[in-house]
């Protein structure tokens, strides 16, 4: 299996930490933010990556190199600038291959096992969908969620065949199908919720609610927040 690393972003609400790095290096708890899944991936068997970069992008490839550091096996998808989501991922996909691929926001932390990606690469085959997203409980700057969870395990936008189904956010961290972004041109910016709002229209997009630790690491503060939480977890561990 395959993973992108999302690391195109300019790390606007980050400034000035971001105004001469960027946003995927700046460090937390003694390590690039980036490393963080690097180290994950690598645990999890998953060696072929592929990073995207724009702004600052030469910095990100001369501190991981080719990533034999890490056991792992690098290529980087350069833009110019930032492509969006969809549109990174459309760029990339030469370098993804034609199964199922793991994609991780370059911004986030989470203690999701990264491990469970290739089961639920598997389940994507088995149910005919090309998406499946990890949500989490809605944090505080996000309380309306993005997507219904419904206890199938289905996810839709607005309307829910379970009157139970409860509204998410999406974590950043998904597994999909080369074929969602099949009609995304390349070198073009796009945004992803698009195209998966129509494939929920199909019932084929799936997710998982993860209850345990996760942070958008967007501003200095939750930036701040996060190093107090790994240092908790390292000392109650």
């Amino acid at each position: 299996m395959r993973a992108m690393i999302l690391a195109a972003g300019r790390g606007e609400r980050m400034r000035p930490l971001t105004d001469h790095m960027p946003k995927p290096l700046i460090p937390v708890a003694g390590k690039p933010l980036i490393q963080w899944h690097l180290e994950k991936l690598a645990r999890a068997g998953i060696s072929e990556v592929v990073i995207n970069h724009a702004w600052l992008g030469s910095m990100i490839e001369q501190a991981l190199g080719s990533g034999q550091q890490f056991g792992l096996n690098i290529r980087y998808s350069p833009e110019p600038h930032a492509l969006e989501t969809a549109g990174g991922i459309a760029t990339a996909l030469p370098l993804l291959g034609k199964e199922p691929f793991l994609v991780l926001n370059g911004d986030v932390w989470c203690d999701w096992d990264i491990a469970l990606a290739k089961h639920f690469a598997s389940e994507l085959k088995s149910r005919l969908c090309l998406a499946w997203l990890l949500m989490v409980p809605n944090p505080v700057q996000h309380p309306t969620g993005d997507f219904l969870l419904e206890s199938d395990g289905l996810l839709h936008d607005e309307v829910a065949r379970n009157a139970n189904a409860v509204r998410h956010t999406f974590a950043g961290i998904g597994v999909y199908q080369p074929e969602l972004f099949e009609h995304t041109p390349a070198h073009r910016p796009a945004k992803l919720a698009p195209l998966l709002r129509q494939a929920m229209k199909n019932n084929q997009v799936c997710g998982t609610l993860h209850q345990s630790e996760w942070i958008d690491v967007g501003t200095p503060e939750r930036l701040a927040a996060l190093e107090v939480k790994i240092a908790s977890i390292h000392y109650e561990n």
